[in-house]
């Protein structure tokens, strides 16, 4: 992942209701949730959480598929990787083992 696409990401989730259907996405994990589910579970109406995960499928931080008339959405675990990898890329000048702490903290072994 580059600066820019960083930076899409990081500005997608600093806000409110994207960072709310992001970390939702990440607790349903591979079953992901249709479009109508996440904004019910969310209380928001359905343009505003259609333009909310346009925004994080833009930054790459959810995935789709389509189900007849429904979408279904997932976090897309690869793009967060991404974007983590990046922030510490130059972890502690050199000295990796002191992010170890970080990296097991972020660990997951449930997949994508």
């Amino acid at each position: 992942m580059d600066r820019n696409r960083s930076l899409t990401a990081l500005s997608a989730l600093g806000q409110d209701t994207r960072l709310d259907v992001f970390r939702l996405l990440v607790k349903a994990g591979a079953d992901g949730m249709l479009a109508g589910e996440i904004g019910a579970a969310l209380e928001v109406r359905q343009n505003t959480m259609s333009a909310n995960l346009t925004i994080l499928h833009s930054a790459g931080l959810v995935r789709n598929r389509r189900e007849g008339r429904a979408v279904r959405y997932f976090a897309d675990m690869e793009g967060m990787r991404g974007l983590l990898a990046y922030l510490m890329e130059d972890c502690c000048g050199g000295r990796p083992e002191l992010c170890q702490p970080v990296i097991e903290a972020v660990a997951c072994a449930c997949g994508d």
